[in-house]
């Protein structure tokens, strides 16, 4: 009799050079399954509920045109228990199964579950490696083991000398002599100027809206079902690398950190949620644009292809590496205390805020900010505003198309928030209207005016940043990095002070109407 292998696919392991896949073996059995347990853990876009299940649909068929045996779990399957563990149980039953293995999870709850279910099954159990990330799980954690600090900076060079990315033929010397070129990549956006158009990977995604409209399933955000735009396959993934290594990346250096209300893409890749689910691995990425600039050194900026670079080799494993190393404490901490609610324009943007409209209604409308509308509007005003770390958690796990919780929450949390305390960030990133003012046109037409710091048209951001500097000066007063702040406050005339915290007051106890 032929031993039976259940081997579970999670909806982030779209991987189809894992080498699981390397050979059609009868014995085998791969299961995917669309559950509530996963739909329902936090209010999520509709288009990241869509777009995880179309893709995942997409990743079986061609499973099963290559010869695979694959048992997928619709999310309205009769025979759906609708959490992960209790369909692999089902499913080891129903086939009889002698062996069941998964892939190591990218989120602590999901590795929890399938660890305790691998300890609870009466058959052999075997965990593999996704074979997609460029680090092991706890690999940060053994580069600063007796260290009060992770230093992002120093564990990016080091996957740079490990991955030779980058690096002289010593492989130790950085190509150009210098390791970072973030202060080059600071531009603001010329007026006019704009990201170029870029492919179409639209489908007619109706029957899986109407899916989720039928079970209920809770959900924010706008989508319109024929007309959804993401890449889905590894095929689109790679054309959209190829556009953006051909097209977006000898601006994307100079202009990443720039806003603009006429593009909210500019030179942005949009390839995160293709990584995040492993339709494409982040070494290809890497040396594709590595390739890019060889071929054409004077069209590519080397600040535009080490800052991409950094993002990917540095960033994105880094924040992987704290996440590992410090969970599950780390989705509890809440170093300033703070107790506010979001807003409830931040479900509709509905806020008379421009910057934050326009934030807002993009994330609603495609699940998608880059990383300083991230940081620096939506992130930096709920800082300000005092608002709970869970609450800014759930808000970002939930609304953008690439957030996992491995990315999301030392994003969100440490580095948006500041709520590790300065685990991740070196200092809080909040600001005043005036660096809104200097890398966006968020403040051209809105009704608040950005150098007015108190009055019915000051920009809300203004007394808020003294205010948030005020409130937690026993915390914040003698950090290294804020520089300035309290000097310039000190120096404020003390009725000045006073207006300026009573209109953040204002704000606070009225923020709905802002």
């Amino acid at each position: 009799m032929q031993t039976t292998i259940l081997r579970l696919i999670l909806g982030d392991q779209l991987n189809e050079r894992h080498s699981w896949f390397s050979q059609v073996d009868d014995s085998v059995v791969y299961a995917l399954m669309e559950v509530r347990s996963e739909t329902d853990y936090v209010r999520h876009h509709v288009q990241k509920v869509v777009g995880f299940f179309q893709a995942m649909r997409l990743f079986a068929e061609q499973l099963r045109a290559q010869g695979h045996r694959v048992h997928y779990l619709t999310l309205d399957d009769p025979d759906n228990r609708q959490t992960l563990t209790d369909n692999c149980r089902m499913l080891v039953e129903r086939y009889g199964a002698a062996r069941f293995e998964y892939q190591e999870p990218d989120e602590y709850r999901v590795d929890e579950a399938l660890r305790l279910l691998a300890a609870s099954l009466p058959i052999e159990t075997r965990c593999v490696s996704s074979e997609h990330f460029l680090s092991e799980r706890d690999e940060l954690k053994r580069l600063f083991s007796g260290k009060r600090t992770y230093l992002m900076e120093r564990f990016y060079r080091a996957m740079r000398e490990k991955w030779g990315v980058l690096m002289e033929a010593d492989g130790r010397t950085p190509l150009t002599g210098r390791w970072n070129y973030d202060a080059e990549n600071r531009k603001r956006l010329p007026p006019g100027l704009r990201g170029p158009a870029g492919p179409s990977f639209v489908r007619d995604v109706s029957p899986l809206v109407a899916l989720l409209e039928r079970a209920g399933v809770p959900t924010m955000g706008r989508i319109h079902p024929k007309h959804f735009d993401w890449p889905l396959t590894r095929a689109e993934s790679l054309r959209l690398l190829e556009h953006f290594v051909q097209e977006r990346l000898p601006l994307y250096g100079d202009y990443q950190d720039a806003m603009s209300q006429a593009d909210g893409w500019l030179f942005h890749s949009r390839l995160s949620f293709s990584l995040n689910i492993k339709l494409i691995s982040p070494l290809e990425v890497i040396q594709r644009a590595v390739a890019e600039w060889q071929a054409q050194p004077e069209r590519i900026p080397f600040s535009a292809l080490e800052g991409f670079v950094r993002q990917i080799l540095g960033w994105r494993e880094y924040v992987r590496g704290v996440y590992w190393a410090e969970m599950p404490h780390y989705r509890t901490l809440n170093f300033f205390e703070h107790t506010a609610p979001l807003p409830e324009w931040y479900w509709t943007g509905q806020t008379r805020m421009n910057c934050l409209r326009h934030a807002i209604g993009q994330s609603l409308d495609h699940a998608y900010a880059h990383h300083i509308q991230r940081l620096m509007v939506t992130g930096n005003f709920a800082l300000l505003l005092g608002a709970h770390p869970d609450e800014v958690d759930a808000w970002y796990l939930g609304i953008y198309q690439d957030a996992i919780e491995w990315v999301e929450l030392p994003n969100t949390r440490g580095m948006s928030q500041f709520a590790d305390g300065g685990i991740v960030g070196t200092k809080p990133y909040v600001s005043s209207a005036n660096y809104l003012q200097r890398m966006s046109d968020y403040c051209k037409g809105c009704p608040y005016d950005p150098k007015q710091r108190y009055g019915p048209r000051a920009c809300p951001f203004n007394a808020l940043y003294w205010d948030f500097y005020d409130r937690h000066a026993d915390r914040l007063r003698n950090h290294p990095r804020i520089g300035m702040a309290y000097p310039l406050w000190d120096r404020m005339d003390g009725s000045e002070r006073q207006r300026i915290l009573e209109h953040a007051q204002r704000i606070k106890e009225n923020v709905s109407r802002y």
